[in-house]
């Protein structure tokens, strides 16, 4: 049996944070989690419910993270 204290977690929803903390310089989020500066630098004042709001739109942003090919076309890679 292990008698240890449990250990002690927050209920709202975690950082999504995963220490690759380099900002994208045309899309404005961070390569890593997907957010903002504002968002990152917000997080810990946000409700359980801003926070769920936040990560519900990171999966959309990953995307816009492509490489773009050479040259100043625009196209982005398939």
């Amino acid at each position: 049996m292990n008698d240890a204290a449990p250990v002690w977690t927050r209920m709202e929803p975690q950082s999504p944070c995963v220490n690759i903390c380099v900002m994208h310089p045309h899309e404005g989020i961070c390569v890593g989690c997907y957010r903002t500066l504002e968002e990152i630098a917000g997080w810990s004042g946000m409700s359980a419910d801003a926070r769920r709001a936040v990560i519900a739109e990171l999966p959309d942003r990953k995307p816009r993270l492509k490489k773009r090919r050479g040259g100043r076309d625009g196209r982005r890679d398939p």
